[in-house]
């Protein structure tokens, strides 16, 4: 794609602007390496278009492709220049939270996506013990309707299927609640006043789940019409 332009920013969408790339460099800079984690964050992009991007992206250097020590496959690592994207991606989402969120539809209440950003956002070091397991059951969506995230201080891993493990925490409501507690759209104790999400386990876990939960880096800005 060429737009014959000497514009920098014409030339840097002739690198970034295909469709899907600016979400690859997103799962990129959030910490996804291997193929099937970029495409746990991407879940409607086909492996073929995955590997044509990825393609591209290293060919232009912001992706460095390795093979994986000992195993099969390969990991791809965010380059310097891919990393200096990070202001230019925030600053999208920045406007996205402010401009965009009245495009929301039901199609885009992703459980997989919201699963593991949730995962992502598991503070280890605020958690009590050795292991935690927390369960979420979500009632609006007929299969894969229940998750479980176990988390100990060295990883978090996130299972649709039961780790047969003890739960400590039981949280059941909407996948929509979730996606709107995390990114700051809805208050945690009104969700709990209103009853739009029901929270089981020791106080000192469901009291304030953002005490061991990050929420979304976009959680503190307003939407449009509260600005204008």
């Amino acid at each position: 794609m060429e737009y014959g332009q000497f514009c920098p920013i014409a030339k840097a969408l002739e690198i970034v602007g295909e469709k899907w790339t600016v979400l690859i460099i997103r799962e990129l800079l959030m910490g996804g390496s291997r193929f099937n984690e970029l495409q746990r964050g991407l879940c409607l992009i086909s492996p073929t278009i995955l590997n044509k991007r990825l393609a591209t992206l290293a060919e232009h250097g912001l992706v460095l492709k390795k093979k994986l020590p000992g195993q099969q496959g390969y990991a791809y690592y965010a380059t310097e220049s891919c990393k200096q994207l990070l202001p230019v991606i925030k600053s999208l989402g920045d406007w996205g939270m402010r401009w965009a969120r009245d495009g929301l539809t039901d199609r885009d209440f992703d459980v997989g996506l919201l699963m593991l950003y949730l995962e992502r956002s598991i503070r280890t070091d605020q958690l009590i013990g050795e292991q935690t397991v927390i369960h979420f059951r979500f009632t609006d969506v007929s299969e894969m309707a229940n998750w479980w995230i176990v988390a100990t201080p060295e990883e978090v891993e996130v299972c649709h299927k039961d780790p047969g493990k003890d739960v400590d925490v039981y949280f059941t409501c909407a996948v929509r609640t979730m996606v709107e507690l995390w990114m700051g759209d809805l208050s945690y104790r009104k969700a709990l006043r209103a009853e739009q999400i029901k929270a089981v386990g020791a106080p000192v876990l469901t009291r304030d789940i953002f005490s061991w939960l990050s929420p979304s880096v976009f959680a503190d800005l307003p939407p449009a019409e509260e600005i204008q």
